[in-house]
């Protein structure tokens, strides 16, 4: 008996499109809940660079530590954390305080990009589902007519009408993620390049 693998193949459109649109469905709550879940985590972390960075100048011109470790206790963001984690190892020296500054914020990014490669992963890969959905609906389309001849092209028609809903979907669930992982993507490399330069801040000012 010869093994036949493009109708074996065919077997798979038995289950139908419709799986494929639960699947996006799926995919766009998850891609709603870590929109939202990084909105309020920015939102919770949100700092004015510019006077934070001024007030901190102005503490260590100053020489005032407990100042500075007010100033940067009022907020979670990593802009104003980085200079807490320095100032716990300033008596280890220059260069202790300054890894361990660099060393933080090389693992708080991992904090800030939480969630945002999931959303790249779909904005890649969602229009790809949702044409896989198309595809399987035309298959399932010219079946009908295979088995239905005398309903002519309208049978076909209807099938492939019904099948494009999946690419639609595909496209709705990817557009809004591709939009939120720039946008947050652009949120992260901001925080970082902030306290990269808090650090060379408090360096110059611990150095003189």
């Amino acid at each position: 008996m010869q093994f036949d693998i493009v109708h074996k193949l065919l077997g798979i459109t038995l289950f139908g499109s419709a799986w494929v649109l639960w699947l996006l469905i799926g995919l766009s709550i998850l891609s709603v809940a870590i929109m939202i879940e990084r909105f309020l985590y920015f939102r919770k972390s949100d700092l004015d660079f510019p006077e934070f960075s001024a007030k901190l100048a102005k503490a260590l011109l100053a020489g005032d530590p407990t100042e500075v470790v007010k100033l940067c206790a009022q907020s979670p963001a990593i802009e104003s954390q980085v200079v807490l984690r320095g100032l716990e190892h300033k008596v280890r020296g220059l260069r202790a305080m300054e890894e361990s500054m660099l060393a933080y914020v090389i693992s708080e990014r991992q904090n800030l990009d939480r969630g945002i490669v999931v959303l790249g992963t779909l904005g890649n890969n969602a229009p790809f589902i949702g044409l896989f959905g198309t595809v399987l609906g035309i298959i399932i389309a010219f079946q009908d007519l295979a088995r239905n001849p005398a309903g002519g092209p309208s049978v076909v028609m209807a099938g492939i009408s019904e099948a494009l809903i999946a690419t639609a979907v595909g496209l709705m669930v990817a557009i809004p993620a591709v939009i939120a992982f720039n946008y947050y993507q652009r949120i992260v490399k901001r925080h970082v390049s902030n306290a990269e330069a808090v650090i060379k801040v408090v360096m110059a000012h611990m150095g003189n």
